[in-house]
């Protein structure tokens, strides 16, 4: 039975027939209303014009590919993103975390773990929506400035531009600076996970997070997982 109380609508952007049906048809057994496009000038004009809750979106497509795509639908308005890749090498992942993607599966994958990640998402921004109504609290940690009601942070008075996931991230690894966290603890409540098959998505958003607040702020315990540091 599908977690959510209103109907979510979901645009599926996948070239392969095939594919796009059997995505399609299991996200709509979970009770979301699904729209389909099958390239990238269409997965534009569809997003644009059916304003979903969420995107689940093929890599290699007709047109433009999925990281195109992904640029010019997050200029349009922030939406939660899934991206579907044949690629294994890391470099690609976090291209496409870097243009706005949230998390990503590697092909094959099993249609259970695609709906655990659709619901995760959303229950993500449901949190964050609850945390933004919240009252206004900001953190300082070693020259970092967190400001998690207004979903922004500062490094050194410059304000730095992440994506949904790295903000969750960071906002995690923020409740208790120094401490490590592992990545089962960071899949739970950043992902709503409640088991370990997503460790390397948490290691591919660490990266992205580093490359933008700076590597020496995100401490690795190897074989344990992560901790936020004050930095230089």
């Amino acid at each position: 039975m599908p977690e959510h109380t209103t109907t979510r609508r979901v645009l599926v952007v996948e070239d392969e027939p095939i594919i796009n049906q059997a995505v399609s048809d299991r996200l709509q057994a979970e009770g979301y209303d699904v729209v389909r496009a099958w390239d990238g000038p269409g997965a534009v004009s569809c997003f644009e014009e059916t304003s979903p809750d969420l995107v689940v979106l093929d890599v290699m497509l007709p047109g433009y590919d999925g990281l195109e795509v992904c640029r010019r639908i997050q200029a349009v308005r922030p939406v939660p993103v899934l991206m579907l890749t044949a690629r294994v090498d890391e470099a690609d992942v976090l291209v496409g975390l870097g243009v706005g993607a949230d998390d990503y599966l590697t092909k094959p994958f099993r249609a259970r773990e695609l709906v655990a990640r659709v619901n995760a998402l959303l229950r993500r921004v449901e949190r964050a929506a609850e945390l933004a109504a919240s009252p206004r609290r900001t953190a300082e940690i070693g020259g970092l400035r967190l400001d998690p009601a207004a979903r922004r942070v500062w490094v050194h008075g410059d304000e730095v531009r992440l994506t949904p996931t790295e903000f969750d991230l960071l906002v995690c690894l923020a409740t208790d600076p120094g401490a490590v966290v592992t990545r089962e603890r960071l899949l739970a409540e950043v992902w709503g996970w409640n088991d370990a098959s997503g460790t390397r998505t948490v290691d591919s958003h660490v990266k992205g997070l580093r490359a933008k607040i700076g590597a020496d702020r995100v401490r690795t315990v190897h074989g344990v997982g992560y901790a936020l540091e004050a930095g230089e």
